[in-house]
């Protein structure tokens, strides 16, 4: 009922699977009611000569339809049935975005961007800043012809950050006011229903019967409704709760309510005054729901009461119109964003501040619980994990991987708006930090790092805030070190530098040695990665300064190594030697035997650009004894290829030859794999 007459299909993955009766409702609303005479002009408007055609030039970006309503006035409905009557002439499909929290903030167009650019498979960098993911919206709906939905737009400037430079693209907005600054755009402004189309929705939400043997009571029941669509779903809701209350008894008692400022108040406030106290309060309370998003376990951490209770209240609530069930394959439901602002006001009223933080921590800490519970079953059988998941209550348990999976994907929107409200509040960041540490760890076991970067990239940002406001230098090194990765890995290297240095003085207020000694190497490497040797080389060797100092041998002599890359990039390839043999003397003594054999062939890479074969080829045989020994069949085979490359320089192809061969019996098929990883130097 969101903004809405009725309820629509446009849905997207996250709602909830309504019970018989919340679905039986939810199908008699989900058939559009009246406004004919406003989809006639909209559709009339989009193909009305715009002041670009009018002086000759084709108009540069996609037309903006804009329908203006107050909230529950039916405004989405309207836009999603226009949506859905043109979808055929949108081949590429309809992209459908919400500006506005239902907290009445607004959404960040990096956010949107990203979202819309998801649904159309286009890849985004983690950290990607807003205009350029707005520049890769507008590049990917070049040439397309899509339908963009934009909903509860706050103003202008959102809605013009998203039109795509494509005028075969057709933007739909919907807003409560004019968007002024964006030029040629009529508003199709919203008031109530014609009578005919009030009072049909009212038989639909209410059931025909009574309003067909008493239709004088129903137009004044639309009338004391000011024929508001959410106002009369409201109405209705109530009546079918209530088979023998007669229709012109519910338009007193409205009609007699004090003035609250809108119909939709009123029959709000005598909906609200019918419940019984614990399910006005839990109605208050869902006040509280992270983007408006709530399900059972939602409502049962806020209410303190159990899962199936909360669950059969839902139910009750989305039989009256108070939330929207929507479909999922878990249950779910949403509350209207126009009675938000009527949920928050009588909590300000009833509720004390101290029971609504109560009820937010009550709610973060079940998300908490949701999220180990959804990771550990990634766990081995057997493992503390594992043995833990089982100690649980059964409603805090997911049967299997998949349904955690599932689960996961579906609240995501909801667990992110938990984590962002958690962080905005301030006063919870102890659970904050702990819902956001839960949240990456379920994301990545199931997703893994890479395909949930644009989510981790999001919460690391959300987790250094909360340590830079309590001072929490640790945390923010972690938080810093993380970002600056996800930045390196996107290619934003100087970003990545910059981190990587926040993060090293970070860390040693922190007294963190491990955040030092990552800092340091990473640093190194970014220069490494703009190819300044001797800042990198430099930032190694502080690194492996700092690791030979605490005694960590098996660091170090990776760091030997790094430097020695570095050496042979600026081909100084006399200390890339040393300090690639410093770095097969420690990989030894560490009885690391694959990383021995790798160092053993770095080595004679090196050699070879020396100019000294023989002994690269010494070296090279060397390493592929360490690699028999290590049992690495792939570096084995790569070695015996640069063997016979090697030996074809210095003039024995029959040797060349037999290495060659060697190299395919042991990968066969996969040889051409093996040959350009030796040529790339991946032994």
């Amino acid at each position: 009922m969101t903004d809405q007459a009725v309820d629509t299909d446009g849905a997207t993955a996250g709602g909830a699977v309504p019970s018989p009766a919340s679905a039986s409702l939810q199908s008699t609303r989900a058939q559009f009611v009246g406004r004919r005479r406003e989809l006639k002009e909209l559709r009339a408007d989009i193909d009305r000569a715009g002041l670009d055609t009018l002086s000759g030039r084709k108009a540069p970006r996609a037309r903006v339809l804009l329908v203006a309503g107050r909230p529950g006035s039916g405004r989405t409905s309207l836009a999603e049935e226009l949506a859905r009557q043109l979808a055929g002439a949108y081949p590429d499909g309809v992209l459908r975005a919400h500006l506005t929290e239902p907290d009445g903030s607004r959404v960040p167009t990096e956010r949107t961007a990203r979202d819309l650019l998801d649904t159309l498979g286009v890849p985004a960098p983690p950290g990607a800043a807003e205009d350029d993911l707005a520049e890769t919206l507008r590049e990917a709906l070049a040439g397309r012809r899509a339908l963009l939905l934009l909903d509860d737009a706050a103003d202008a400037e959102q809605v013009d950050a998203l039109l795509p430079d494509a005028p075969d693209c057709l933007v739909v907005a919907v807003s409560e006011g004019p968007l002024t600054g964006i030029p040629d755009v009529r508003p199709c402004t919203l008031g109530g229903l014609d009578k005919e189309a009030a009072v049909e929705l009212l038989a639909r939400a209410a059931g025909p019967v009574r309003i067909t043997v008493d239709p004088g009571s129903a137009e004044s029941l639309v009338e004391v409704c000011a024929a508001h669509p959410a106002a009369l779903v409201l109405a209705g809701g109530w009546l079918s709760e209530r088979p023998k209350a007669a229709v012109a008894d519910l338009a007193k008692r409205v009609g007699a309510l004090p003035d609250e400022g809108s119909a939709l108040a009123r029959v709000f406030a005598h909906t609200y005054a019918s419940l019984p106290s614990p399910a006005a309060r839990i109605l208050r309370l869902l006040s509280l729901a992270p983007a408006g998003h709530v399900d059972p376990h939602t409502a049962s951490a806020l209410a303190g009461c159990s899962v199936s209770g909360a669950k059969t209240t839902l139910e009750d609530f989305a039989s009256l119109g108070l939330v929207r069930a929507v479909a999922s394959p878990l249950p779910q439901y949403e509350v209207p964003g126009c009675l938000v602002p009527l949920l928050r006001a009588r909590t300000e009223s009833q509720d004390r501040p101290a029971e609504l933080q109560l009820a937010r921590a009550r709610m973060l800490e079940r998300t908490v619980r949701l999220l180990q519970s959804c990771r550990a079953v990634t766990e081995p059988d057997g493992s503390a994990a594992r043995k833990k998941l089982a100690g649980l209550p059964r409603a805090l348990r997911f049967p299997s991987r998949r349904a955690a999976a599932e689960w996961l994907r579906i609240r995501q929107p909801a667990l992110l708006a938990a984590a962002r409200l958690a962080v905005a509040d301030g006063e919870l960041d102890t659970l904050a930090r702990r819902l956001m540490a839960a949240l990456t760890r379920a994301l990545v076991a199931h997703r893994g790092t890479e395909a949930a970067a644009p989510e981790l990239y999001g919460i690391h940002r959300l987790v250094l805030d909360v340590a830079e406001r309590r001072n929490l230098p640790r945390e923010q090194a972690a938080a810093l070190l993380n970002l600056a990765d996800l930045d390196a890995r996107t290619g934003r290297t100087q970003d990545a530098l910059a981190r990587y240095r926040a993060a090293l003085d970070a860390g040693r207020a922190a007294g963190d040695p491990y955040a030092v000694g990552r800092a340091m190497e990473s640093v190194g490497g970014a220069y490494q990665e703009l190819g300044d040797w001797p800042r990198a080389s430099d930032w190694f060797g502080r690194a492996l300064a700092h690791r030979l100092a605490r005694g960590e041998r098996a660091d170090a002599a990776r760091l030997h190594g790094r430097i020695g890359t570095v050496h042979t990039y600026a081909g100084r390839y006399g200390e890339a030697l040393r300090n690639w043999s410093s770095a097969v003397t420690g990989h030894r003594k560490n009885g690391d035997v694959t990383a021995q054999a790798r160092a053993l062939s770095e080595m004679a890479r090196v050699q070879e650009y020396a100019g000294r074969p023989e002994e690269s080829l010494r070296t090279c045989q060397e390493a592929v004894e360490w690699a028999r020994h290590a049992e690495d069949v792939r570096l084995q085979a790569a070695l015996q290829l640069r063997l016979a490359d090697t030996l074809e320089r210095l003039g024995d192809p029959a040797a060349a030859r037999l290495h060659r061969g060697a190299a395919e019996r042991m990968l066969g098929g996969e040889l051409p794999q093996a040959t350009r990883l030796e040529r790339n130097g991946g032994a």
